[in-house]
């Protein structure tokens, strides 16, 4: 009989206690940025030294304290710590994995602007995320070139206001709520603005590791908006949910907002059937559906985390033994020029 307990929330030694923490953004700006003090927190041994600092060359590290105080110390096989630990095998060259996976710079039509599918498009609200996962697809994205002031912004919104078969805006980045509150209530003011547009989406992490984000200045220019909302969350295992991250879901719900999650199935952090479910059911239980499971982009320097296609089918179709169907994510793959993503 497979059971399906999350693990125990843990909290080590050197965190401080959240209730204590500064405000999001001096969270944002603690964020720890050296290997060698994260090796060090989570206290392993020095062998894995050289590897964190030769991955932290390539893609910089970024662990806010309130993920890293889910993490397990001692344990380099943590399935919190695996999404933010540099690696030696980040530098081997591996067949298919490229610098831009999905071809965005081929659908950037203005700056700041991604637009691959009908009826939405994707705008780079933020440059900066709370935290550096490894696999991320956009972790060789120019986002210098991608960063309009102001006054560029609103030259992007004319490309939605040009276009009025667009009816959903996308926020993301980076993550998007790394941006001030002063800053994206401007922006979805002017989106507001736009009278074909029906609805705002959000793709950000920062709720899950710095649960402090969703606070009453996030709260207002989110509750002031005519769009329908939509906060689309990234959570790849169920350690990553405690106590506050579901608080701040609450606090989003009640201000409107319809909450769902994509992961990616990882190797060695979820690719079990007992990790997917334990996700499900704890994502549930913080009143978040289940949206997609997505097999990983091939971004240069993450082949390590690859899950194959066959056996992420079979982990789905486990799945659908032991979980209720809303409960099961659409297994999916983004393939570049495609008109949706893929199912599997």
């Amino acid at each position: 009989m497979i059971t399906r307990s999350p693990a125990p929330l843990q909290r080590h030694h050197d965190a401080e206690p959240l209730e204590l923490q500064a405000s999001w953004q001096s969270q944002l700006a603690g964020a720890v940025r050296d290997p060698r003090e994260l090796c060090r927190r989570l206290g392993l041994a020095e062998s894995w030294l050289p590897g964190a600092e030769a991955g932290h060359r390539l893609f910089e590290v970024r662990v806010p304290e309130a993920l890293l105080a889910r993490m397990r110390p001692g344990d380099p096989q943590d399935p919190l710590l695996r999404q933010v630990l540099p690696l030696g095998e980040e530098a081997r060259p591996a067949p298919g994995y490229v610098a831009d996976p999905l071809a965005e710079a081929d659908h950037t039509p203005a700056r700041g602007l991604i637009h691959k599918y009908a009826g939405r498009v994707l705008l780079i609200a933020s440059p900066s995320c709370a935290v550096n996962c490894r696999y991320c697809f956009r972790r060789h994205f120019p986002y210098a070139e991608n960063a309009p002031s102001r006054a560029q912004w609103d030259e992007t919104l004319d490309h939605l206001r040009r276009d009025p078969s667009i009816r959903e805006a996308i926020l993301s980045g980076g993550d998007p709520l790394a941006a001030s509150d002063r800053q994206l209530a401007w922006l979805v003011e002017r989106l507001d603005t736009i009278p074909h547009l029906k609805r705002l989406r959000i793709h950000t992490r920062l709720p899950v590791v710095i649960p402090d984000r969703i606070d009453d200045a996030l709260l207002g220019w989110l509750g002031a908006t005519r769009l329908q909302k939509v906060v689309v969350l990234h959570i790849n295992h169920a350690q990553e949910i405690d106590a506050a991250v579901i608080e701040a879901c609450a606090r989003l719900r009640d201000a409107g907002v319809t909450l769902l999650n994509q992961g990616v199935v990882l190797r060695g952090v979820n690719d079990s059937v007992d990790a997917l479910a334990d996700l499900s059911e704890r994502l549930f239980e913080a009143g978040v559906l289940p949206y997609y499971l997505h097999v990983l982009d091939p971004v240069a320097g993450a082949a390590h985390f690859d899950v194959p296609d066959d056996e992420a089918r079979e982990l789905v179709a486990g799945l659908r033994e032991v979980l209720p169907g809303f409960l099961v994510p659409r297994l999916v793959r983004e393939i570049p020029g495609e008109g949706s993503k893929t199912p599997l």
